[in-house]
């Protein structure tokens, strides 16, 4: 079998090369003329799958190691009778700690408290979920919005835009990025929207860029209608707009989902979905590949902050910190356009080894019961 697989697949050249012939190439090079003798091809993103690609060629199987499917022409492929996976909700802890670490350093940043405060989760799916999760171990209210999973389960906690986003002083995007159908997603967060949100609230885009209309988002922004903004992706990608970047209180290069266990997830949904199509024996040893935390064991004496948020912020900036991501990506950014692409696809490709919260153990002194629950809740293992 001859497969071909774009370099930031993670492990990628180490998973397919036990299935057969794997060829890495880049993932924005990837051409028809490297496919006329591939069988199978793996993906992330940034590579678009549809009938120019691959018209032609005898790929009889596409995956990609990503959550999202907007980059694939799926009805092509269906046509074409080509199969194709996706690795829904690989990422999708990964990205609710990235609000997680973002909301905790606004909290330090824009002196505020998480007590008593609303979340408005627009989109509860996989990431959405997980989202959830992290929120309710934070304590704070929520409310969600899903209309597709309204309209199929009736016990489903719904609550209308119109309703939810006076209420909300946090609102959060995490829907697929869709242009059709009942409930299309592309610039929901336009005009309306801001027009409703509660006056001083914080809006947070991790989910797709098309998902909202930035010029509208700066008209707000310049007015003053937001505390803060935390922006993890853009549009256009990657000739990311150095104006929105400016005004973001957190600006990243599309990196929220880009834990090793989120990428490294996607990685292994794709090769099972391959062995499964071709009922092959898996023969990759994918443990091996999982690298130690960076901070594998973090010991940490509760007494010296003033408040548990600021303890909360110490700890999750410790090991995963938001801040250096903001700075890498406002760092340097180039003028031209050109350059501020090379710029934005170097920082995803390059972006360092960060592991999510349960692969570090956490020893705290002088803290409370409470607070070592709610830090459990959010995902570390803590050791007594």
């Amino acid at each position: 079998m001859n497969i071909v697989c774009a370099e930031t697949v993670l492990s990628g050249k180490s998973a397919f090369q036990t299935l057969g012939e794997c060829t890495v190439w880049p993932d924005r090079d990837i051409t028809r003329e490297h496919l006329l003798q591939t069988d199978a091809l793996i993906i992330r993103s940034k590579t678009k799958v549809d009938a120019a690609l691959l018209e032609g060629t005898p790929v009889q199987f596409v995956g990609t190691a990503t959550a999202g499917t907007d980059h694939l022409d799926t009805d092509w492929l269906d046509q074409n009778h080509i199969s194709w996976s996706a690795a829904p909700g690989c990422n999708a802890n990964s990205v609710a700690e990235y609000i997680t670490a973002a909301l905790l350093h606004l909290t330090q940043k824009k002196s505020f408290s998480l007590n008593q405060k609303t979340i408005g989760i627009i989109g509860c799916g996989n990431v959405g979920r997980a989202v959830i999760k992290k929120a309710h171990a934070l304590q704070l209210n929520i409310l969600q919005n899903d209309p597709p999973r309204a309209s199929q389960e009736p016990a489903f906690p719904q609550t209308p835009l119109p309703s939810l986003l006076p209420e909300c002083d946090i609102v959060t995007l995490h829907t697929p990025l869709t242009k059709e159908g009942s409930w299309p997603t592309a610039h929901l967060a336009s005009y309306d929207f801001f027009e409703s949100l509660k006056p001083g609230a914080i809006f947070m885009n991790a989910a797709r860029g098309g998902i909202c209309d930035y010029d509208t988002w700066l008209h707000t922004q310049e007015q003053h209608m937001l505390t803060a903004s935390v922006l993890d992706v853009w549009n256009p990608e990657p000739q990311i707009r150095p104006d929105c970047i400016q005004q973001a209180s957190l600006a990243t290069p599309h990196i929220a989902g880009h834990s090793f266990e989120g990428k490294f997830n996607g990685t292994l949904a794709c090769y099972q979905a391959l062995c499964k199509k071709y009922n092959l024996t898996p023969r990759w040893d994918y443990e091996a590949d999982i690298p130690e935390a960076p901070i594998p064991y973090l010991e940490i004496d509760a007494n010296p902050f003033e408040t548990e948020e600021a303890l909360l912020h110490h700890i999750i900036q410790t090991v995963y910190s938001i801040e250096h991501d903001d700075q890498q990506l406002r760092s340097n950014l180039p003028i031209d356009e050109i350059e501020r692409a090379i710029h934005f696809d170097q920082l995803r490709k390059n972006y360092p080894l960060r592991r999510e919260f349960n692969a570090t153990q956490l020893r705290l002194h002088n803290a409370t019961e409470q607070t070592e629950h709610k830090l459990s809740q959010l995902g570390f293992r803590i050791c007594f």
